[in-house]
């Protein structure tokens, strides 16, 4: 098992991922550049977080339209586990590998600090490890994180249960106050139809140790290794 960490001009999050990966979750993975053409030999794919091209045009624009998306796209079309972080999101939303649109926060300022997230679903490869329900804790770090979508995407999604992860209280509860950007509904990450490409805006990178504060971000890289090695 083999996964690979996509890197564009601006991406800064990628020797966290790295890190994760290898020596806390301990599988084999490694980074890839743009301009590379082939994800030949890898079995999952993590864009990771930035500020990919200084966010240039809109948030994941340019990097959604470089060489290595056409692999990226094409390992997802295999079922293979793809993962958007943050500007990985973005990057997937552009490429519409996912639905929706990620936009300016409603209060237009780079907002950087922990969050609670309910699990909503547990039925994808990123979250077998996790519970339904389940209240845990990631940081954000963006300044584009508010999700948004149309009316009947919105509705598809619910009831596709496409939702994975929404803001929410210490107590789990959906309030304005929990959300950190506006986005439509406290949705903070969701799959494609097929459940095998999840973009979210919060870092579970930065939340895969307890020295972190938190080591909740952990369990959705052991779920996504899960997959790839079927033991889910």
């Amino acid at each position: 098992m083999k996964i690979a960490i996509i890197q564009f001009g601006g991406t800064n999050c990628d020797l966290d991922v790295l890190h994760v990966l290898t020596e806390v979750v301990g599988v084999d993975a490694e980074t890839v550049w743009y301009k590379q053409e082939t994800l030949d030999g890898f079995d999952g794919v993590v864009v990771p977080g930035g500020f990919s091209y200084g966010d240039y045009l809109r948030a994941g624009a340019i990097a959604a339209r470089t060489p290595i998306m056409d692999s990226v796209k094409k390992l997802a079309a295999e079922g293979k586990p793809v993962l958007g972080i943050c500007n990985g999101f973005q990057v997937l939303t552009e490429a519409r590998l996912l639905e929706g649109a990620l936009t300016t926060n409603q209060y237009p300022k780079f907002r950087c600090h922990g969050t609670c997230l309910r699990v909503e679903t547990k039925d994808t490869p990123f979250t077998s490890k996790f519970r339904k329900g389940e209240v845990i804790r990631m940081p954000i770090a963006h300044m584009e994180g508010q999700f948004y979508a149309e009316e009947a995407v919105l509705a598809e999604l619910d009831e596709n249960e496409q939702v994975v992860f929404r803001y929410v209280d210490e107590n789990g509860k959906v309030t304005d106050e929990a959300n950190p950007n506006g986005s439509l509904e406290n949705i903070a990450g969701i799959v494609n139809t097929n459940r095998n490409v999840f973009g979210l805006m919060p870092h579970p990178e930065r939340a895969s140790e307890a020295i972190l504060g938190s080591d909740d971000g952990r369990r959705l890289f052991e779920s996504m290794a899960d997959y790839i090695t079927g033991n889910f």
